[in-house]
């Protein structure tokens, strides 16, 4: 959810620094953003709405210290306001806090504060730590001792980052929810550290990384960093260096990083087959997943992923293997059986709360756990048995294009790699077709006359059959998030019976069909039933079918195996929910009310 930077060591730019990293970091939450610098004493500002807002409000200001921390919020306690954006203070002004997750005992630890004198100026569940800090120093704590007891006290998520008057020192912990130091001190003239809910934040200033884990503790200063644990005692850390250069968070001198990020598929696919495939001699090669052969599987998943997952079961269904799709929310909550069952989380950040507390629980029934996920060092990878790596590379816009392409490709290795598949050699085939097939649609897709079409439609509907099914709800949900409108995705044999009734001249349905076979021939037949109510039909389809002839537009596809099929089909749509967007003026890279990265349940 929201975003937080922290550096010392940086002299006269800490400020310059923060904002850098808050712009870096803007795709996890842009309600609000706010910074605080430690030197003789604390100062903060803070603004409601965009980076760009707290720069106009910084710029009449000169403020500075050797330690700063900044935030931008996505709202979970409280409006997006100039008091409930972080940091936040105590009641002296010394001490400041950000902070990303939600305190679950956060109104008993306000009411305890409240009754003793504490004044509160927010809404915020965050705001209760910067008191307790105040009064454990009012007790004669030190700093370091003083945010422990105040870290301590906290039930529910968190990755929280302090500074106090008179100390150029960061004080940092996390629980379930992300924080990664970055260390720059190979320079011995200028040694600087950072700290951040996610590299980007950092990147542009060093490569060299430590992960922190749940329940550790962080201090930096000039003079260093130091990692302990909940009893002060010292945990050694690898310093990991990572792998992309910074470039690749910016845009390329695209319009949107979506777009960019849409165009990036292509090199994201080779990335994730890199390695891992053999064409010639018709062999997947990932690890010792090779080795886990799996009885059934279990997916859980939130958003996207889900829709990923969802595609991976049916693939290790066709392959005779048992398996299942869950919402990741609803089996922590209420598990089905396990079993054998291998339970594997799809989730982008690695990160995503709803996942890991569904894996939780998987582990505490004993199930083998795998991580599906883009990001080495997530805390899914560190608490999952094993990991398969997406490898799709940073991915800035909030809603996800080129991770679920490489999603859908990883889950065709894992299949591949752990089962006995009927045509392994065409699979793997047209796997690695898939980058220059998806660079085909970039360069002769038509989904912006398309969008330009349909732009001031009602609604839109998504079907397809098969492995198109997920990809008709990926499109659909691509749809709601960037454009604001109105979008269902269905199983094709579903419409009619109820949704059909929603189906006007107004309501375009964007119907996928590849093949020839009798799913497309079904499909074919749900098209035929829209139309006999005047909707618009336009058909995602390799030509393969007749489907063109009982349809108002079309958008190609090269004809490739089934598997690959579906990884094409999504690109097209993604494009059009991308030009709709773009035609009404949408805020594509950072759609309203959402956040890349869901660190809270």
């Amino acid at each position: 959810m929201c975003g937080i930077i922290g550096c010392v060591g940086r002299e006269d730019d800490t400020l310059d620094v923060l904002v850098h990293g808050l712009s870096k970091l803007e795709y996890r939450g842009y309600d609000s953003a706010g910074v605080a610098l430690s030197g003789d004493r604390v100062d903060v500002c803070k603004k409601s709405g965009k980076i760009e807002d707290l720069k106009g409000a910084l710029e009449p200001r000169s403020i500075g210290g050797a330690a700063g921390i900044g935030h931008t919020r996505w709202s979970t306690h409280g409006p997006p306001t100039d008091a409930n954006a972080h940091p936040h203070l105590d009641c002296t002004g010394d001490v400041a806090v950000v902070h990303n997750g939600i305190i679950e005992n956060y109104q008993s630890l306000r009411d305890e504060l409240v009754a003793v004198g504490h004044t509160f100026k927010s809404d915020t569940d965050t705001e209760v730590v910067p008191h307790l800090v105040e009064d454990a120093l009012a007790d004669g704590a030190d700093n370091e001792a003083a945010v422990r007891e105040a870290i301590d006290r906290l039930d529910g998520s968190y990755a929280v980052a302090v500074v106090v008057s008179g100390d150029d020192t960061i004080y940092a912990a996390r629980n379930d929810s992300p924080l990664v130091l970055g260390i720059d001190d190979e320079d011995e003239g200028r040694p600087a550290y950072y700290l951040a809910s996610d590299v980007p934040a950092f990147r542009d200033f060093t490569d060299r990384v430590v992960y922190l884990a749940d329940g550790e503790f962080a201090t930096l200063s000039a003079d260093g960093w130091r990692v302990s644990d909940v009893d002060g005692n010292a945990v050694d850390k690898d310093v990991d260096t990572v792998d992309w250069d910074p470039e690749e968070t910016g845009k390329s001198g695209y319009d949107h990083f979506m777009l960019k990020e849409i165009h990036e598929q292509p090199r994201a696919i080779r990335q994730c087959l890199r390695g891992r495939v053999d064409e010639m001699a018709a062999t997947v090669d990932i690890g010792d997943l090779g080795d886990l052969s799996p009885t059934g599987v279990q997916f859980v998943a939130c958003g996207t992923s889900y829709h990923a997952a969802l595609y991976g079961a049916n693939l290790l269904r066709n392959a005779g293997i048992p398996a299942q799709a869950f919402l990741a929310s609803e089996y922590a909550t209420s598990p089905p059986p396990i079993g054998d069952a291998l339970v594997v989380g799809v989730t982008q950040s690695g990160e995503t709360a709803d996942t890991l507390s569904a894996l939780r629980e998987a582990r505490k029934r004993g199930a083998r756990t795998l991580a599906v996920t883009n990001t080495v060092g997530s805390t899914v990878a560190r608490e999952c048995d094993h990991e398969l790596y997406i490898r799709a590379g940073p991915e800035i816009g909030v809603a996800a294009s080129k991770t679920f392409a490489s999603q859908l490709a990883a889950l065709n290795l894992f299949t591949l790699g752990t089962t006995r598949v009927d045509g392994k050699r065409d699979i793997i085939s047209a796997l690695r077709d898939l980058p220059s097939n998806i660079q085909a649609i970039l360069d002769e897709s038509q989904a912006k006359a398309v969008a330009e079409t349909y732009v001031d439609s009602d609604a839109y509907f998504f079907i397809g059959r098969g492995l198109q099914y997920p990809v008709a709800l990926e499109g659909a949900l691509k749809m709601k998030e960037i454009t604001y409108k109105h979008a269902e995705g269905f199983a094709a044999g579903e419409l009619k019976h109820g949704p059909l009734a929603l189906v006007t001249e107004d309501t375009p349905v964007f119907a996928v069909v590849t093949g020839d076979g009798e799913m497309a021939r079904k499909t074919i037949g749900n098209v035929k039933e829209v139309e006999a109510r005047n909707a618009p039909v336009v058909a995602v389809t390799d030509g393969q079918s007749d489907v063109g002839r009982y349809v108002d537009a079309v958008l190609e596809v090269p004809e490739t195996h089934p598997q690959a099929a579906a990884v094409l089909a999504n690109v097209q749509l993604q494009l059009v929910s991308y030009y709709v967007a773009d035609e009404l003026g949408r805020s594509i890279d950072k759609p309203r009310n959402l956040a890349k990265s869901v660190t809270v349940e």
